[in-house]
């Protein structure tokens, strides 16, 4: 009797109930950025949305391991309750095991990819495993499926600003470094961050161009500025660009645009040696065949001063040089004019220029002189070395008329002697010869 009343004892504690725990009421809660997962309508009222709603409370009030039990319970009386799955990846969060918690958020979001629990949860995740990128794209998910979830908004657009300011700092210390393709591929990925920001592709284009990739950099740069019209550092890289590609009316835009918003010294010179070799390209390819003729005209001549040497000529009022009866015609008709007001080149008796005649040596020499006259008179203390020389000519004497003006053109440098020191008068000027000569005139009268 005694066995028989302890095999009922035993047997009857067999059959006793668990005890049940007491729900907890969390009214602080314990993991505040937790999202809890929403229970979809063909669960509600199921005893796996109660398990659900006992594990939350469970889980806020810091009790782990009742909210295991609870979820598990949940997806074991219903495993199509993809929310538990949610639910035990925060579990996983909170217990810091982020690699854990991975797949749990990943096959709930298989069961529905619009879940933001589960996005929120899986951005967590990525974020404690260091995989930021992917980290913003579940965040930014998140957001798209429920647009209220302002906090995540402002977290996603502080970590794409973080994100993008370390990705720059390694590509600028790539381009330092000369490591140009890694630097390329940090600011495209820093770009696609931030595609709205125009120094990213400012400074990728100047990696590209110190890369010799133009076309690419040109392209860049032009984003910037469409970015920010007001990029003068973009507008003068494009400027750069198109002015090594003979682009000169493209490139005198740049240039013009990007001195109107930051004047400077060196732009401006930039700018006006590019108008003046576009005036250039535009003479005639008379002009341009000069300095290859094996003897040049006076009509030759007259171009060189009159393009080369403008500013000189100014102030010129010769009344007969409007009387010229053949340079109507003639391409170089309107340096012409002007090389015969300032009464460099002075017309013949009969009123007229010649233009087709060939210069000689003492001719080069008699318009330099007046040339050099009228740099003396911008610099008088450089006429001192040309007006008092008295130089001696083995093939020209002192007494000759011309001989002032052959002095004064080699004391000054502008045209040189024979090796016997001879002058050489009537010897027919070369294009290569003049254009030199008017070469060294600009040096002394600092035109160039």
């Amino acid at each position: 009797m005694a066995l028989l009343g302890a095999a009922i004892t035993i047997g009857t504690g067999a059959c006793a109930k668990k005890p049940v725990i007491a729900v907890p009421v969390a009214t602080t809660p314990k993991f505040p950025e937790f999202i809890r997962p929403a229970v979809p309508p063909a669960f509600a009222s199921t005893p796996a949305a109660a398990s659900e709603d006992r594990g939350w409370a469970f889980l806020q009030s810091g009790d782990l391991n009742n909210a295991e039990r609870e979820f598990s319970s949940a997806l074991k009386t219903a495993p199509a309750f993809y929310p538990a799955e949610a639910s035990l990846g925060y579990l996983e969060l909170a217990r810091k095991d982020a690699r854990a918690a991975l797949p749990r958020f990943d096959r709930a979001l298989q069961a529905d990819a619009r879940d933001v629990a589960a996005l929120v949860g899986r951005g967590q995740a990525l974020l404690a495993l260091d995989r930021q990128d992917e980290a913003v794209s579940a965040f930014e998910a998140a957001v798209a499926a429920d647009p209220s979830l302002t906090e995540i908004a402002r977290r996603v657009e502080v970590m794409r600003f973080r994100g993008a300011e370390q990705i720059v700092a390694r590509a600028r210390e790539a381009a330092r470094a000369g490591r140009a393709d890694e630097a390329i591929q940090l600011y495209s990925s820093a770009i696609g961050n931030s595609p709205d920001s125009p120094f990213l592709y400012r400074e990728l284009g100047a990696v590209e161009r110190q890369k010799g990739q133009l076309d690419e950099a040109l392209g860049h740069f032009r984003r910037a500025v469409a970015l920010d019209p007001s990029d003068a550092r973009s507008l003068t890289q494009i400027g750069e660009i198109l002015d090594s590609r003979d682009d000169v009316q493209a490139a005198e835009e740049a240039y013009t645009r990007a001195l109107a918003i930051e004047p400077g010294p060196d732009l401006e010179k930039r700018l006006e040696a590019l108008r003046g070799r576009a005036a250039l390209a535009r003479l005639p390819a008379e002009y341009h065949a000069i300095d290859r003729a094996p003897q040049i005209t006076r009509g030759d001549l007259a171009a060189l001063i009159g393009v080369r040497l403008a500013p000189l000529l100014e102030g010129g009022r010769r009344a007969d040089a409007a009387l010229m009866t053949d340079v109507r015609n003639h391409w170089a008709a309107t340096w012409i004019l002007a090389v015969a007001r300032a009464g460099v080149m002075e017309p013949f008796a009969n009123h007229a220029f010649q233009p087709r005649s060939l210069v000689r040596r003492i001719d080069l020499a008699q318009a330099a002189a007046r040339l050099l006259a009228r740099v003396a008179a911008r610099n008088p203390s450089q006429a001192n070395v040309w007006d008092s020389a008295r130089l001696k000519f083995t093939d020209l004497s002192a007494s000759h008329l011309a001989y002032p003006a052959a002095s004064a053109a080699v004391a000054s440098g502008v045209l040189t002697v024979a090796a016997d020191n001879a002058f050489q008068p009537s010897r027919p000027v070369t294009g290569a010869e003049a254009t030199e000569a008017i070469g060294r005139l600009q040096a002394l009268a600092r035109l160039k």
